[in-house]
Parts: structure tokens; sequence; C-alpha cells
């Protein structure tokens, strides 16, 4: 049966009306949402530009000394101070010959969040295509410690913490399907299959402690060691999981945060900071509103391009600070123009009220003094 040309003309049409809306439309679409209660001040930060790419996650040595920070081709650089610069401490991959500052690289691997044993001075490793990996305090090649639980392998180790008392680390794997290199299709591809791992650093036993979630990526242990929260990228949330007490395996929402929170580390006084790697907007409320769309962009769009529109077109940065005890939004800090900070993937508090921010992408790491933000 032909169809009616009254039908068709309509249907024809709607291609050439979306392109139209957005033509005029676009930038209203991808722009980022103004957050309420921000302080613009980290465009006051100190840059710290590194000889690589992307310094995802940063740490401190017993010693305080640092920040060690993990980059996009497969090492962990320490910071020595503005006379020694960067130096290389460790790498997670054998196979160093054709690894890129710039773009990862898999047999390079890719270490994200990093996590000193404060007992024996050994760093572990969430490396985002081999696993749970170790090296001793004075580096080198890290060795790998896990790389499947429950015969099913860890395909996108991200971040964890350790509970020292119970000589276990928790840790996120992010997806069952895709490495570190597809995040933004984990992202939008809307299925819950990431799961928080619980490893014996004594035993060596591993076991899932919370599945079925939504790009769970940062995660960190509460101050008295009864919870751990795991921050779902793809639901602009944090979620809290009980590991020990009566409410042991049970989780909730913890915090809800006006973006895609990534790494998330405990306090010094027990409350959580969170990076958000992109502010909320029409066009990653649209991303999310129904699996089927994200998995659309996923086809037609570059990771690149994802990128550029999950950030309103305008790299930017923004840090928020949560209660320890009950998620409650403390302290949102921006720079909305994304003039020092971009693309910021971690945010770490040490004792000396410095707060240090890493990036996912960009060559640099910013320390901003607390005092700045406290007075205003």
């Amino acid at each position: 049966m032909p169809i009616n040309r009254r039908v068709l003309t309509p249907v024809a049409a709607a291609p050439v009306i979306l392109a139209v809306l957005c033509y005029f439309f676009w930038a209203s679409i991808i722009q980022s949402d103004n957050i309420k209660g921000s302080k613009h001040v980290l465009q006051d930060a100190k840059t710290i530009p590194l000889p690589a790419y992307g310094p995802e996650s940063l740490e401190f040595d017993l010693k305080g000394e640092g920040p060690y920070v993990s980059v996009t081709d497969g090492r962990i650089l320490q910071w020595r101070g503005e006379e020694l610069g960067w130096v290389e401490f460790a790498h997670t991959s054998p196979h160093r010959d054709n690894c890129s500052m710039h773009e990862v690289v898999p047999s390079c691997g890719r270490p994200l969040g990093l996590s000193f044993d404060r007992k024996t001075g050994d760093l572990y490793i969430c490396d985002g295509y081999f696993g749970l990996m170790k090296v001793g305090p004075e580096g080198g090649l890290a060795e790998l410690l896990l790389d499947e639980v429950d015969e099913n392998k860890i395909m996108f180790a991200n971040q964890g913490d350790i509970d020292e008392e119970e000589d276990v680390i928790y840790f996120t794997d992010s997806s069952d399907t895709y490495h570190f290199g597809e995040v933004f299709y984990v992202s939008m591809c809307g299925r819950k299959e990431g799961r928080v791992i619980k490893y014996n650093m004594k035993t060596k036993e591993a076991k899932v402690i919370a599945d079925n979630l939504l790009l769970p990526n940062g995660l960190a242990l509460s101050k008295d060691g009864s919870f751990v929260v795991t921050c779902e990228s793809s639901l602009n949330s944090c979620r809290r999981i009980w590991v020990k007490g009566p409410k042991s395996g049970t989780n909730e929402i913890f915090a809800t945060l006006p973006g895609g929170p990534d790494n998330i580390r405990r306090t010094p006084t027990g409350d959580f900071w969170v990076a958000i790697h992109s502010k909320d907007s029409l066009f990653s409320r649209l991303c999310q509103f129904h699996p089927w769309i994200g998995r659309f962009f996923m086809k037609v769009m570059k990771m690149e391009t994802a990128i550029h529109l999950t950030n309103g077109g305008k790299p930017h940065g923004v840090v928020v600070k949560l209660s320890g005890e009950t998620g409650e939004i403390l302290e949102i800090l921006e720079d909305s123009e994304g003039s020092a900070v971009k693309y910021a993937s971690e945010a770490y508090e040490t004792k000396d009220g410095k707060l240090w921010i890493g990036s996912v992408f960009w060559p640099a790491v910013w320390v901003l003094d607390t005092s700045v933000y406290d007075s205003k």
C-alpha cells in the first residue's frame, strides 16, 4: 500500500525542523546550568603544569610528600617541589615503547585512583584496563593483584579507599563492558553494569558488595569505616553502601549533585570533596532521559564531541564539599569559565589547609588555600 502523501510530507519535514531548531537553540541546549550558592574562587588556584596529560587522581605518601598523580601514559608521577618538579615514581605496564602523553594506549594501561596503605607504604592503583595493582614504597613496575571477581573480568577499575584496621581496600569497577577509554559511552549507554568490590589485602580474597550500579566512579570510606560512598556519574548522585553495623549490606542515595561526579575524597575532618567533571545542562538531561537517547548519541558522535557537548562547549571546574554524616552540600567551588581549572576529576584536602585538584584530561594540577573560600 503506497504511503499517503499527507503522511509522508510531515515525516520528511521532521529532520529539517529538528535541524532548524538545533541551529537557533543549540547554544541553549548545551549551555551548563548556573549553580545557586556557588563560590567562584577556583580561578584563583595556583596552576602546576605537568609533562603529561590527565592527572586523574592525587595522593600523598606517609611523610606527607607529593602529590603523586596518575597520568594518561600509564605512569604515576611525584611532585618534588619547584626545584625538582615532577619525577617518575611508578608505571602499571612494562610496555612503554608506544605510550602517548595525550591519548590512552591500552597496552600502557591507564592508572586512575591512588591509595597509599599508611601501614606499609605500598601504593594501591586502580588501572582502567588491568584491574587492581600495587607498587612498593620505592616505586617501579606495579604488580597485578586482581583482574577478575566471581569469574567476571574487571574491565574498569576506577577508585578505591583503604580500611587499614580491616586490611581491606574497597574499589569501583565502573563497567563490565567498557574500559576507561570509552568512559563517556559508559555514561551514555544507560546500563547498570558497575559494581563495588572488597579486596582483603592479607587473604587475597575478593567479593562484590554492591552491583547493578550506573557508572560508579569515585569511592571513599567514611571516617568511622561503617560505610563507603560511591558516585554514580550518570545519575548525578552519590550512594552510601553500609559495610559494617546493623545496616551492613544495604545502600541508599547519600547526595544529589549539580552535575556528573568523578572522584570523591574524605577530608581530614571526615567530610567529603567530590569533583564534578561537568555541570548539568539540557543536553545532559536529554541524554539521561532514556537509555536509547544516549545510545543514539554514542553511534553518531565521536568521544571528543561528547566530551565537548557535556561540558557546555567550554571546559570548566567544579568541586563540591559534602557532610560526612548526612551528605548535605556544604560548599560549591567553581571556575565557570575554565580560566584555570578544567575537567576537574578529584579534590584532595590536606591537613595544612590546601585543596589540590586534579584533571582527567588537562596537563596540570591546581592548589588553592582553603582560606580563600572560607573567607567568602
